[in-house]
């Protein structure tokens, strides 16, 4: 209808310019106006279709929606990798993402989310600081109906949310763990720096462990490093004082490790084997550099759990049914191949 009167009005406009050449008593300034008023309802029109256009793509995706999101830590580049995929699909469909960083801080993270909430949100994508303490934050999503699409550290209660995307934890332990055993068939005393609140790093430091059962090694020490660079380097500094004799240091992230290996090496120690997981940049720099006391990580891939993650929020929003757990795959990365990963990005 709109391009009828859009048709009707250059008509009218071209009979005002022909009457001005036939004499037709029309000045050029009538014709001029005419011309003009047409060239404004055209753009008129084409405004309209646009509007309506979007109009029509929100409706049919069923947005806009906003969604929050809150990890463990919002400084650790696993997190940031996470964050940014997560923002640039989500934003890619024209919806809103809301971010927060509760550093390491579940107290603090249970505000931020009840901060959220009185914003407005359709889903969140909720990685916990405290698998146990986070619980007060579900409860208060449940009451709002705000979905939960739980990435990469389960909740202790996992009947709160919709879904569970991560990586098979277990296993980036597990394969730690098996290459400690090829490399020291003899066993000898190990460090464990491990954080209990996190269960993602539980379960690795649980596959590490399993894989490494009755093969002569001796855990000297074990303590929580609460997956933080900082904190790793001091807890290692100390231990390292009474157990520089040490084959290995487990770690139950990269930044833990890379915590070690700064202690390792003000200590002096040449033969320690140091192993993280994540599959980060960094300690694929130091893997690839072969002169590193870093021996190997258990990788996981943040892009594929932040894809699933989003593919999994969008499921739910148009009301399909989703599973409850997805696990992304995790492997070893060392020196010897770590040339098929690359070190300038993540997996």
């Amino acid at each position: 209808m709109k391009r009828k009167v859009l048709a009707t009005l250059l008509c009218v406009a071209m009979a005002g310019t022909m009457l001005v050449g036939c004499g037709g008593g029309n000045d050029a300034a009538e014709s001029t106006e005419s011309t003009e008023a047409a060239a404004e309802t055209e753009d008129a029109a084409e405004a309209e279709d646009t509007a309506e256009g979007e109009d029509a793509a929100a409706e049919s995706s069923g947005g806009p929606y906003t969604f929050g999101y809150t990890c463990m830590d919002g400084t650790n580049p696993f997190f940031v990798t996470i964050e940014g995929a997560i923002r640039e699909a989500v934003e890619a469909k024209g919806d809103k993402l809301i971010s927060t960083d509760p550093a390491n801080d579940v107290s603090l993270q249970i505000t931020q989310i009840e901060d959220m909430i009185s914003q407005g949100m359709d889903g969140i994508f909720l990685n916990p600081a405290e698998a146990e303490g986070i619980l007060p934050a579900l409860d208060a999503l449940k009451e709002a109906g705000v979905p939960i699409v739980n990435f990469d550290t389960e909740v202790a209660d996992m009947s709160y949310v919709a879904t569970y995307a991560g990586s098979d934890n277990y296993n980036a332990g597990k394969v730690c763990g098996e290459d400690l055993v090829k490399k020291c068939p003899d066993g000898g005393p190990i460090i464990v720096l491990d954080s209990p609140t996190m269960n993602s790093v539980v379960d690795r430091t649980n596959g590490f462990l399993d894989a490494i059962e009755g093969k002569g090694f001796e855990i000297v020490a074990q303590q929580d490093a609460k997956g933080n660079l900082e904190v790793s380097m001091g807890i290692a500094e100390d231990l390292l004082q009474a157990h520089s004799d040490v084959v290995a240091i487990f770690g139950g992230n990269d930044p833990t490790a890379l915590g070690a290996l700064a202690a390792a090496n003000a200590a002096g120690l040449t033969d320690c084997k140091i192993y993280g997981v994540d599959g980060s940049p960094d300690i694929k720099s130091e893997l690839a550099s072969g002169e590193s006391l870093i021996e190997g990580t258990g990788a996981q891939s943040p892009v594929s759990i932040a894809e699933t993650s989003v593919d999994l929020m969008y499921k739910i929003m148009a009301g399909e049914e989703v599973e409850d757990r997805y696990p992304v795959d995790t492997f070893l990365i060392t020196a010897d191949n770590v040339e098929e990963y690359g070190t300038d990005g993540w997996q």
